[in-house]
This record gives structure tokens, sequence and C-alpha cells, in this order.
């Protein structure tokens, strides 16, 4: 998992910026919004720019590849990187499989999720022998690759990769 050290954005301040200067703090993303939002009054407090106002996001690290716009809402920055603290790396790239909404990625993540297999024909294998007793002369006859094809073409579940044989497996909701 990723630790709140590692989630990160770097806030600058907008009016050292259009006069040439770069004034910004690198800003723990994993606090509460409030506290976010204290240390960018902080920074902006200290910039070389009498009475700055005006930041953006202008860099951020440990978001596993989540999204964070320029002049994203500390709310959501502060959500983002709880969610990440929490799931880590797969929970990104659910979240990616829906678009970036974290509401769905944290149902599937609760309820819709599996297992981790080496294949997702692994995950159709088990499922079909704890759901099925097989003679052992068919045993050999039954393609769990193609039945894992049909499960996720026919919509029932998605997977995630995340490593070599590291297949995660979700069902859709």
């Amino acid at each position: 998992m990723t630790t709140s050290s590692d989630i990160r954005i770097y806030a600058a301040c907008l009016a050292a910026y259009n006069n040439g200067i770069l004034h910004g703090a690198w800003i723990d993303a994993d606090q509460d919004a409030d506290s976010i939002r204290g240390n960018i009054a902080a920074m902006l407090k200290a910039s070389p720019i009498p009475d700055a106002e005006e930041w953006a996001i202008h860099d951020h690290e440990g978001f596993e590849g989540l999204d964070i716009a320029e002049y994203e809402g500390i709310d959501a920055v502060a959500r983002k990187a709880e969610f990440i603290t929490e799931h880590g790396k797969l929970g990104a790239e659910v979240a990616s499989y829906y678009g970036g909404d974290l509401d769905d990625a944290e149902r599937a993540l609760e309820e819709g999720y599996f297992g981790e297999y080496r294949t997702a024909a692994d995950f159709a294998e088990e499922v079909t022998e704890n759901q099925t007793d097989i003679p052992d002369n068919l045993r050999y006859y039954i393609d769990y690759e193609r039945m894992a094809r049909d499960m996720e073409l026919s919509g029932n579940i998605f997977t995630i990769e995340t490593g070599f044989e590291e297949v995660h497996v979700f069902g859709s909701h």
C-alpha cells in the first residue's frame, strides 16, 4: 500500500508564478481537506508577492495514476488520497475502470471482489469446480480460458491485471 507521506500535491502560488518566481510547497494530501487548505494558506502567506491569494496544483505524487487536475477541489484531493491510502494501486485501477468514479470503485472493492488469481481461467475453473461435480472422464475437455473470456464478454466479471500472473477478478454490478 501507499503511505500517506507518499501521497502529496505541489501547490504553487500563482501571483509568484506570474511574476517569474517559483514559489510553492509539497503538501501531504492524505489529511483532511481543512488541513490541506491550511497548508496552502501558509504557503501563500510565505509568498514573495504580498497578499497572494491564488494557487494551483502544479504536480502530484503517489495517487497511483488517478488524475489530479490543476484546479482540483481540495475535498476531491483529500478523498482521492484517502482512497489510495486504503486501496493502493488496485484501487486506482478499479477507479480507472469506472472512469474515475470512486464510489463505484469502492463498491466494487467491497462487494464485488472475488480475489486474486494467476489467470481469469483459474477463476473460471475454481467457480466451475465449486458449483459442479465434473466427471473425471470429462475434466480434460473443459476449456476454462474460453469460459473466462465468455464471463468477461457477457459482463458477469471484469478483471484487473496488476502484474505477471496477478489477475484480480470482480463481479459486475
